[in-house]
């Protein structure tokens, strides 16, 4: 199939085709006609998506288009065709920006299993890709799900009733635990096998640090040249994402995807966003990551290494990959790989053996990379049961709620129950309650806590009340939450005496009487929590939050 036709094929990568919503299974494809019954555009932290409801009279299906706040064409009434991975989003199946033709003459889909209606003809491919211009910047926008697949929209080809979007590339990540698991090499192998099979493949981006295994895989691939970009007086260079994006090769290796890149070298902070504009463009995509650059992991490595992980990477990005490799190497062995010098230079090595490459760092950091790779596969098992087996209800029904304030700390409770949420493929709620007579909200904290709701792939919720815990209850029943997870209390015992005791212990007791599990996170404490901080007035050492109050 060429780039601008949706596919008459009955197969997909050796499974069936559902052509009625009825039949379509989750990370399956699907290509659907039916008439758009609803239109929404919705927000994702900052960033919109426009949302269709695709009816075909057996169901219904949600077209999102990430990023978008309108769609040409596609409006309530319209007939269409649609095309697409679909993926489960709570009890509805969701085609992330598909391939879709408009067909304004095509009748309303009516009908159900036996009687489904014929597919619209499909008008010929007269363009290709080197006619397309070059897709704008897109927006940077977070998702819900789990899974997103982003696709790059082509201008209209000038045919009436008619609109359609390229497909996005494939992305395959190889994880490691750390640096020197051998991820780069275990990309370039794949990169030479897929050319040997005559696929068109290129380096956009490979890092060697100067290690000659590395260098000697790199020989023989064609390599997009890299942009130097001046930077506090030094010269650096930067993958030259237009470069690529001009090239347009079939396969484009890009190392290090948490990478950030230098300011001025492009028109993205990071190389994870280089990534998304060259899928969306419709080219594969090969990189690589460690575990701990992951949004939801990166506080526990921080506690467990004491290295501050500053470049992360959001986890919906890395899990909507169609193919994640672990590139596994015991701890043993990668420190016997740091001694050779075949992964730091030789200076280095001594710190680094006594600090993030410690034995017991790497374990800990393996049993991170093996339980999210677990997650993974534990998913595409529960595909595989619920086709094989129909008949039992084998998904989880778990939902959990995280309940957040601006305290300091809070960020690390959020990641922690995302990681539980994960871990029993629950849904994930992130509430946080403004109590109306409320004289200070802390707007920067709440940002960093939406972002880190954003990049985790959960859903936040802000609701107005009165009585905070009454308000997280009411949540909690009305979406059929089974779990809530709150910080530990942080007033003093006399203070909870003289208030009525403390939020935790109210909500527990509460949770107790509707059958709601509850969860109490220690919360990890900086600093400046430990020690206090000076009083602006009386100089006498405080709490922060006490601080903050006298300011």
């Amino acid at each position: 199939m060429s780039s601008f036709e949706l596919t008459d094929a009955s197969v997909w990568a050796g499974r069936p085709i559902a052509r009625q919503v009825i039949d379509a299974r989750s990370r399956e494809r699907v290509v659907i006609t039916g008439t758009i019954s609803a239109v929404e555009v919705v927000t994702h932290g900052s960033g919109p998506a426009y949302r269709c409801t695709l009816d075909d009279g057996t169901g219904e299906l949600d077209l999102l288009f990430v990023g978008r706040r309108s769609v040409p064409g596609l409006d309530v009434g319209i007939s269409c065709r649609a095309e697409g991975t679909a993926r489960t989003k709570g009890s509805r199946m969701v085609v992330w920006n598909p391939f879709y033709r408009l067909d304004a003459a095509t009748p309303a889909v009516s009908g159900g299993q036996d009687n489904p209606a014929p597919p619209p003809p499909a008008p010929p491919a007269t363009r290709d890709a080197a006619s397309i211009p070059a897709p704008a910047p897109p927006p940077v926008v977070e998702c819900n799900s789990a899974t997103v697949t982003v696709a790059f929209e082509a201008e209209p080809d000038g045919e009436e009733g008619s609109d359609i979007v390229e497909a996005a590339g494939h992305f395959r990540i190889y994880l490691g635990a750390a640096a020197g698991v051998g991820k780069t090499v275990a990309m370039l192998d794949e990169a030479r096998r897929r050319r040997q099979r005559g696929a068109d493949v290129v380096i956009g981006f490979v890092e060697t640090h100067g290690r000659p295994v590395t260098r000697a895989h790199v020989d023989g691939l064609e390599v997009v040249p890299r942009r130097t970009v001046t930077y506090r007086g030094a010269a650096l260079e930067e993958m030259d994402l237009d470069a690529v994006l001009s090239r347009h090769p079939k396969v484009a290796l890009v190392d290090e995807l948490a990478h950030t890149n230098v300011p001025g070298s492009g028109r993205h902070d990071k190389r994870w966003q280089d990534v998304l504009e060259l899928l969306e463009a419709g080219i594969d995509v090969i990189t690589t990551v460690n575990i701990q650059h992951l949004e939801s992991i990166a506080d526990a490595v921080e506690r467990i290494t004491d290295v501050p992980v500053r470049e992360r990477v959001p986890d919906w990005l890395v899990r909507r990959a169609d193919q994640i490799e672990l590139v596994d190497s015991s701890p043993e062995q990668l420190r016997r790989r740091m001694l050779h010098g075949n992964i730091y230079p030789p200076a280095k090595v001594p710190q680094a053996l006594t600090h993030f490459f410690r034995a017991d760092n790497l374990t800990a950091l393996r049993e991170l990379a093996l339980r999210f790779l677990a997650d993974e596969t534990d998913e595409e098992l529960l595909e595989h049961l619920r086709r094989s087996h129909p008949e039992v209800v084998w998904e989880t029904a778990e939902r959990i709620m995280v309940a957040v304030t601006t305290a300091p700390g809070t960020d690390a409770i959020v990641r922690r129950a995302s990681r539980m949420a994960t871990r029993i493929k629950a849904n994930l709620h992130v509430v946080h309650v403004v109590r109306r007579d409320a004289r200070h909200i802390d707007d920067a904290q709440l940002d960093e806590l939406r972002r880190v709701t954003s990049a985790i792939g959960a859903t936040w919720h802000q609701v107005d009340a009165d009585d905070t815990v009454a308000a997280l209850i009411e949540f909690a029943r009305h979406h059929q939450v089974t779990q809530i997870v709150i910080g530990s209390s942080q007033r003093s015992r006399w203070r909870e005496m003289v208030g009525g005791g403390s939020i935790v212990r109210r909500v527990s007791r509460r949770a107790a009487g509707a059958d709601i599990d509850v969860h109490i996170i220690a919360r990890r404490h900086d600093a400046e929590d430990i020690r206090g901080v000076e009083h602006p007035r009386t100089g006498r050492r405080v709490g922060p939050a006490r601080a903050r109050e006298a300011r």
